[in-house]
């Protein structure tokens, strides 16, 4: 027993020795818990409820400088719709909170946040800059580095800005030189499309924004490029042979664009693909009269036959979409913002007729595409705030 004692005298201060060369690294800092809103499944799953009343007034106004006349509803005239909250399945009973732009603002101070797409990224960008806008009134436009649309906000040195890049990769309209060409087959012209080479609207952004957001969509339709002038898919300065169709090409440019990002932009950019939000025509496409002119939410029973696929309705592009994109995503670093499902039900909320230019409605027909602001966009700032706010928490944001 007395030697037992000795020996361990004798292993204390070599111990204490090695403690003192090599001290145990402090324990990780446990993730911060998700808020209602900033977990994936948060838009995926859920219900429409109304909001408690008495219910907030808009946080923004008619003569926002950052409004888009055609989805300013307010201004003209759109009949009100109900103040309704989303209330995700994961959140049991709570509904996804209100952006306070203030906080969000403070939280998010000196970041830059770009949105890449289309208009319906356009739509959603108008609604945070509105948003933010009500807590910096110093808040002024901001249209550097290619940006279409965007903001800073100087109280606390954010920028927030929209690029547009309709199919993400570079496209060229190349007419038919050859009128016996022409006269067989129909065809004008074509648009080639170089799926390895993004547009410049983004190209050179990547590494200047702390949270990119992309999405591509409802330009990939014979609407836009009909028969007489298809898209032309080329790699590498060649077509691509065989000859690719619309949806096929859609996944090559998603997948080229997917690496582009993987490989460009830092890992610590909080990267996010927002899936396409669903029209809501009726009767017939939008130049065939389509109308959606509703003032109720279609309900669950409804869903599948306004969108699915199968049953070849004319709003089935958001799903066709969708599919090929987050199947194209698929092991990449790259999150997806699903804000589909959740709009499916809000056939109520499109511009519709009310486009506040005389001969809208003539010219284009009704909006049943993009979304009144205020309106379901500013849904979406929710739960895009709350995903933001959460990542900056992480130890890596």
């Amino acid at each position: 027993m007395p030697r037992l004692r000795l020996h361990l005298l004798l292993l204390l201060p070599i111990t204490l020795t090695l403690f003192l060369l090599f001290p145990s690294s402090p324990a990780p800092r446990p993730p911060h818990p998700l808020p209602c809103g900033a977990a994936p499944s948060d838009a995926t799953a859920g219900r429409w409820v109304p909001t408690p009343e008495p219910a907030p007034p808009p946080l923004y106004s008619p003569s926002c400088p950052f409004h888009r006349n055609a989805w300013n509803c307010l201004r003209n005239n759109h009949p009100p719709v109900p103040a309704l909250s989303w209330a995700p399945t994961r959140c049991r009973g709570a509904v996804v909170p209100r952006i306070d732009a203030a906080a969000f603002l403070a939280a998010t101070r000196g970041r830059r946040i770009g949105l890449v797409g289309n208009s319906l990224s356009e739509n959603l960008v108008v609604a945070l800059l509105c948003t933010l806008r009500s807590a910096d009134d110093g808040a002024r436009k901001w249209k550097r580095r290619g940006a279409w649309r965007g903001g800073y906000f100087p109280r606390d040195d954010v920028v927030v800005a929209y690029h547009r890049a309709v199919l993400l990769a570079k496209y060229t309209w190349q007419p038919v030189e050859n009128s016996k060409e022409l006269h067989k087959y129909g065809i004008k012209g074509t648009y080639r499309v170089d799926v390895d080479i993004p547009t410049d609207d983004w190209v050179n952004v990547t590494k200047f924004y702390d949270v990119l957001i992309f999405n591509t969509g409802h330009w990939w339709g014979l609407d836009k490029f009909p028969k007489e002038t298809p898209l032309v898919f080329y790699r590498g300065g060649k077509p691509i042979e065989p000859p690719l169709g619309i949806y096929d090409g859609l996944r090559v440019v998603v997948e080229s664009a997917a690496s582009y990002i993987e490989r460009e932009v830092p890992s610590k950019t909080l990267k996010l693909w927002r899936t396409q939000s669903p029209r809501h025509f009726y009767g017939g496409e939008w130049d065939h009269n389509g109308s959606c002119v509703f003032d109720r939410l279609l309900q669950e029973h409804e869903l599948d036959s306004w969108f699915d696929p199968r049953f070849g309705g004319v709003n089935r592009e958001a799903r066709l979409v969708n599919s090929a994109i987050q199947e194209t995503l698929i092991g990449t670093h790259i999150q997806l913002l699903n804000l589909t499902y959740m709009s499916e039900f809000r056939a109520d909320a499109h511009p519709a007729i009310w486009l506040g230019k005389k001969d809208a409605v003539a010219d284009w027909g009704q909006d049943c595409m993009h979304w009144c602001l205020p309106g379901l966009p500013d849904t979406w700032v929710d739960i895009l705030a709350a995903r933001i706010l959460h990542y900056f928490k992480q130890p890596n944001g």
